[in-house]
């Protein structure tokens, strides 16, 4: 199967490693992913460059964000491996854009993972 990351269409902002598209199926408004050129499938094996690339993009998406979007706080993560909930295997960096009233209890973010862990 083709990786769709590979040959990505829209792009919103880039730099030499890494570029950033809206996801497909965003869970919030202006949800971003932050990607590296390379095919690489999981964060642990990006190179510390890239690293710093991916970090720069997530900088310059919550800039696009606050300016187009106002949004009142972030989720940030990343799925490393199929037991995590990763389905294309080219690394991604979600950066979900958080609005107050988008759940009704939003305490314990990106603990809900796992829905019965995220209350605490």
């Amino acid at each position: 199967m083709e990786c769709p990351f590979c040959n990505p269409e829209n792009i919103v902002i880039s730099n030499e490693l890494a570029f950033a598209i809206f996801d497909k199926y965003p869970v919030t408004k202006g949800h971003l992913l932050i990607i590296p050129n390379r095919h690489v499938s999981d964060f642990f094996d990006t190179s510390l460059e890239e690293r710093a690339a991916i970090n720069q993009l997530l900088e310059e998406g919550k800039a696009l964000l606050e300016e187009t979007y106002q949004p009142d706080g972030y989720n940030i993560g990343i799925n490393c491996g199929e037991t995590s909930g990763q389905t294309i295997f080219h690394v991604h960096v979600h950066l979900i854009p958080r609005y107050k009233g988008d759940i009704e209890n939003p305490r314990g973010g990106v603990r809900g993972v796992i829905p019965e862990k995220r209350m605490y």
